[in-house]
């Protein structure tokens, strides 16, 4: 499959997709695109832009959400335009997938909204590639299931992006032998800023622990991957949406290098 230009799965490349949690202005994300892009160059990775134009799964009804539909597209058609990137965004409800198609190059099934079979059914319906998040609560023999819904709707491809399993409360763990069982149905990517998530950890909101990507990120990489998601902020303690879990621009870099340096050593 192809996303935008970009070959993943099949033997093709590591591909980054990384970006924005969130968007918050227009400014900030055409800002965090360019350094991604750059960062991605110099690492001599592929990039994907990602960003949400809404957090429709926020644990506080106070939480930021993002711009909405309309102003979030608007400014991702600008990354895409602009910064000659491919992007790619979440899709909550089965009636934003043909708006979000017209503007992003994959869409992406949220990890709580993996199982939604009409969710499912209209991001595949549209022809792009399908990102779909493993859902916290499944087993990786699970997601065959979900892989399949996908291309029996006709899809542009579908590929699963792990992101942790529940472990007790507050808590995932990454098992990377569902790294290699999931693979076998469909091209994987890792969520290494996701996965050191400490779900509703914060009382109001997520909590995490950045320490833990780039170990994580080395390891997934190490395991086998087709893609490697990331996200950074300029200012993660101060980022309105999942700040713990990500990092800044200059730990990307070094994150990206070391994995690009593990992807060499597999002889990819």
């Amino acid at each position: 499959m192809r996303i935008g230009g970009i070959p993943l799965g099949g033997g093709a490349p590591l591909v980054l997709i990384g970006g924005l949690n969130v968007i918050e202005s227009e400014k900030a994300t055409l800002d965090a695109a360019a350094r991604f892009r750059a960062s991605a160059e110099r690492n001599g990775l592929p990039l994907v832009f990602k960003a949400s134009f809404d957090k429709a799964n926020r644990s506080s009804i106070e939480s930021f959400r993002g711009p909405g539909i309309d102003e979030g597209l608007r400014i991702l058609e600008r990354v895409r335009r602009e910064l000659a990137l491919p992007v790619l965004t979440d899709v909550h409800e089965p009636g934003q997938a043909k708006m979000v198609a017209d503007v992003a190059d994959a869409l992406q099934i949220p990890a709580f909204l993996s199982r939604q079979t009409d969710l499912v059914a209209a991001c595949a319906q549209t022809g792009l590639p399908v990102n779909v998040k493993k859902g916290q609560f499944m087993a990786p023999s699970d997601v065959a299931l979900v892989v399949d819904k996908v291309r029996r709707f006709g899809s542009g491809g579908v590929f699963v992006t792990e992101r942790g399993t529940t472990f007790g409360y507050n808590q995932l763990v990454v098992d990377m032998r569902g790294l290699v069982q999931m693979r076998a149905a469909a091209p994987i990517c890792f969520d290494a800023t996701h996965a050191v998530q400490h779900p509703g950890g914060a009382g109001l909101a997520s909590g995490g622990d950045r320490r833990f990507v780039a170990p994580l990120a080395r390891a997934g990489v190490a395991v086998g991957l087709d893609g490697l998601f990331l996200e950074a902020h300029p200012d993660p303690e101060n980022a309105p949406c999942d700040g713990p879990s990500q990092i800044d621009f200059e730990t990307l870099d070094r994150v990206l290098e070391e994995a690009a340096a593990v992807d060499r050593a597999l002889g990819r």
